[in-house]
C-alpha cells in the first residue's frame, strides 16, 4: 500500500479546501448553522472520514505533517492577547476566579464518571481516567504523556485509548458547545449588554477602513515581535524548570504590547488582529480534525461512543446547571457555557470556535473571550495534573487487577 504524506504548502491548501467545504455544507444544511456548529468541525470531520474510507478500500495511506499547525495556534493566542486591555482584565477578575473553581470541580466530576464507566465495563479503573480528564479536558498532549506512563505500568494500549478519546472528544466539544449556548440564549431571551454593543460598534466604525499594505505590515510586525519574545521568555522559563505552553507566553506578550500601545496613545487596530486570529484558528481546527486517524480507532468505537455520550451528558448538565448560573445567568454566561463545553471535551481552540460561532450571530462577549482562554491556557492544565495525580494515588486504583480493553 502506498503512503502519501501531506506537508508544507499542500496542507495549507487542503485545510483551506476543507474550510470551504465545511462552509458550503453548513450553508446548505440549516441544522448546522442553526446550532452554530463551527465550519472547521464540519469540513474537518468530513475529510477525516474520506481519508479513512480511502485507506479501508485499499487506497493509499494518507498522513499529515502538522508542524505548521503549532505556529497557527501561537498566532491565534497572540491575537487573543492583543485584544486584552487591562480594563477588561480587571473587569473579568472575579469571573475568572469563579470559572477556575468550577473547572476544578468539573475535572473531578469528569474523572469520577470515567472511573465508574470503566468499572461498569469490567476494565481497570485507570482506563477511566483516559475516558475522563486525561484525554478530554487534557487533550492529545496530556493523553500521550500519561498514556506512555500508564502503558509502562501495565495498562495495555493506554496511549491509543487516550488518543482515541482525545480525538472524538475534540469533535464532541465542537458539536455540543454551540447548541448549548444557543438554547440558553433563546430560552432566557438573552442579548449582549448595550454598552458592549455600543463599544463594539464604535470600534468597528473606527476600523472600517480596509486593510492597507502599511497596516498589514504593522500587524505582521507586531505578531512577529510577540511570537519571538514569547519564545525567548519560554526558553528562559524552561531553563529555570518552569514549564508553560508556548502559546501562553505569546498571549501574555500580546497583552503587554497592546496595553503599551494604548498608553502611548497609539492603539492597535483590533479588527485587523481579530481577522488574522480567526483565520489562524479556523486553519488550526481544520488541520486538527482532518488529520484524525479514524481507522486505528475503529475497533474500540463502540465503547468510545457509549462513554462519550455519557461524558457529553455530564458536561451539558454541568454547563447548563452550574456554569451558566454561577457566571451570572446573562448573555456572557451563556457564551461561556458554550465555550466551557469545548474546553472540557476538546481544547481551548474548540472553545473559542464555539464562542465565535455564537457571537457572530448574537453579538460580542468580551468577558467570555477573556476568561475562557485564560482558564484553558493555564489553569486547566495545572488543575488537571493535580486531579489526575490525586486519582492515581487512590487505593482502588492501585489494588485493581490489570484488566484491559
Amino acid at each position: 500500500m502506498d503512503n502519501i504524506l501531506v506537508q508544507g504548502s499542500d496542507i495549507i491548501i487542503l485545510a483551506i479546501l476543507v474550510l470551504w467545504a465545511g462552509d458550503q455544507i453548513t450553508r446548505k444544511i440549516k441544522l448546522l448553522s442553526k446550532y452554530s456548529i463551527p465550519i472547521a468541525v464540519t469540513g474537518g470531520l468530513l475529510c477525516s472520514v474520506v481519508v479513512a474510507i480511502i485507506g479501508a478500500t485499499g487506497g493509499p495511506n494518507i498522513t499529515f505533517d502538522m508542524t505548521i499547525r503549532d505556529t497557527l495556534l501561537m498566532v491565534f493566542f497572540t491575537t487573543i492577547g492583543t485584544s486584552a486591555k487591562f480594563s477588561r482584565l480587571k473587569a473579568g477578575g472575579r469571573a475568572l476566579g469563579t470559572l477556575v473553581i468550577c473547572a476544578a470541580v468539573f475535572l473531578i466530576v469528569q474523572n469520577v464518571t470515567g472511573v465508574l464507566l470503566a468499572m461498569a465495563f469490567g476494565v481497570h479503573p485507570g482506563y477511566g481516567l483516559f475516558a475522563g480528564s486525561v484525554s478530554l479536558a487534557g487533550g492529545h498532549g496530556t493523553a500521550i504523556a500519561w498514556g506512555k506512563e500508564a502503558a509502562a505500568a501495565g495498562l495495555v494500549q493506554a496511549d491509543l485509548v487516550g488518543i482515541s478519546f482525545a480525538t472524538f472528544g475534540l469533535v464532541a466539544g465542537g458539536i455540543v458547545g454551540g447548541p448549548i449556548a444557543e438554547q440558553l440564549i433563546k430560552r432566557h431571551k438573552l442579548s449582549p449588554d448595550p454598552s458592549v454593543l455600543t463599544a463594539a460598534d464604535s470600534s468597528s466604525n473606527k476600523e472600517s477602513e480596509r486593510m492597507t499594505l502599511e497596516s498589514a505590515l504593522s500587524v505582521m510586525f507586531v505578531l512577529a515581535i510577540c511570537l519571538s519574545c514569547g519564545e525567548l521568555v519560554n526558553r528562559w522559563l524552561f531553563s529555570n524548570n518552569i514549564k508553560l505552553p508556548g502559546f501562553l507566553t505569546a498571549m501574555l506578550i500580546g497583552i503587554l504590547v497592546t496595553n503599551l500601545a494604548d498608553s502611548q496613545k497609539k492603539p492597535l487596530r483590533q479588527g485587523d488582529y481579530e481577522n488574522v486570529g480567526e483565520i489562524a484558528l479556523q486553519l488550526f481546527l481544520a488541520m486538527s480534525l482532518m488529520s484524525m486517524d479514524l481507522s486505528s480507532m475503529a475497533s474500540a468505537f463502540g465503547v468510545i461512543f457509549v462513554v462519550l455520550n455519557v461524558q457529553v451528558l455530564v458536561i451539558t448538565l454541568f454547563a447548563v446547571v452550574i456554569i451558566f448560573r454561577v457566571m451570572g445567568k446573562d448573555y456572557d454566561a451563556a457564551v461561556i457555557a458554550g465555550g466551557f463545553c469545548g474546553l472540557g471535551m476538546g481544547a481551548t481552540p474548540v472553545a473559542i470556535a464555539n464562542m465565535n460561532a455564537v457571537t457572530s450571530k448574537y453579538g460580542p462577549s468580551f468577558k467570555a473571550f477573556l476568561v475562557i482562554p485564560l482558564v484553558g491556557a493555564f489553569f486547566v492544565d495545572l488543575l488537571n495534573a493535580l486531579v489526575i495525580k490525586f486519582f492515581v494515588g487512590q487505593p482502588f486504583m492501585q489494588d485493581a487487577p490489570l484488566a484491559g480493553l
